[in-house]
């Protein structure tokens, strides 16, 4: 009867048989920055009432409210969440609340910045969320392809140090395997001083496409 093997040992087994040397790993690192096309929002929404259908009643007319002011921003891809209540029970001579709550999301110009967080911002009930800048999406071959070639070039500068450290000098790529990555979401304070300076889109941290490789090489 053949023995049969777990495939992770194959696999193993398979890169060891094809290295006659010493098998090194590294993963090499690149990136590169793209210019700002649009901004993806977030903001959460709130309501209290005595009663459920008071706070519901209060949210959907908050909600109007919000939805005028994003669309005259020209926001894009609006999407509204359900609503969600829950109640919170009398304390401290303080009534009984039911609060209600739903999600609004989509995407505007980077002009639009100052005006989402001045106008939509400081409506009542709303919290904004991170934006995320958000990049064209990426249609150049070769800006990938340079990018795939610097992280392969980090992996073999790393592999050859190693390599050298340890008396050897021929290396031999064996398996590579590609990871992608993306940027952060920005931080931003929902209400400003009227006689504050302006949030500048300008000042975002512009999107960053990162990719890493983890790379098996044969040093003899």
């Amino acid at each position: 009867m053949p023995l049969l093997l777990p495939p992770m040992l194959i696999a193993q087994a398979q890169v060891q048989m094809g290295c006659n040397g010493t098998l090194l790993q590294a993963r090499g690192r690149a990136e590169r920055k793209r210019a700002i096309a649009a901004l993806r929002l977030s903001l959460n929404l709130e309501a209290e009432a005595a009663t459920a259908a008071g706070a519901l009643a209060s949210l959907q007319a908050r909600l109007d409210s919000v939805r005028q002011a994003l669309q005259q921003l020209g926001v894009r891809k609006l999407e509204v969440t359900s609503p969600s209540t829950w109640s919170r029970a009398a304390e401290r001579k303080q009534p009984p609340l039911t609060t209600a709550s739903l999600q609004v999301s989509g995407e505007l110009a980077p002009a639009q910045l100052q005006r989402l967080i001045r106008q939509v911002g400081s409506l009542p009930g709303v919290r904004l969320s991170p934006v995320d800048p958000r990049a064209q999406a990426s249609g150049d071959a070769g800006s990938q392809a340079r990018l795939l070639k610097a992280a392969y070039g980090d992996a073999r500068a790393q592999a050859k140090t190693i390599a050298a450290a340890i008396g050897l000098h021929q290396l031999r790529p064996l398996e590579v395997d590609v990871e992608g990555g993306g940027g952060m979401p920005i931080l931003m304070r929902a209400m400003a001083s009227p006689d504050a300076a302006p949030f500048d889109p300008a000042e975002l941290p512009e999107p960053v496409e990162r990719l890493s490789l983890l790379v098996r090489f044969c040093a003899r």
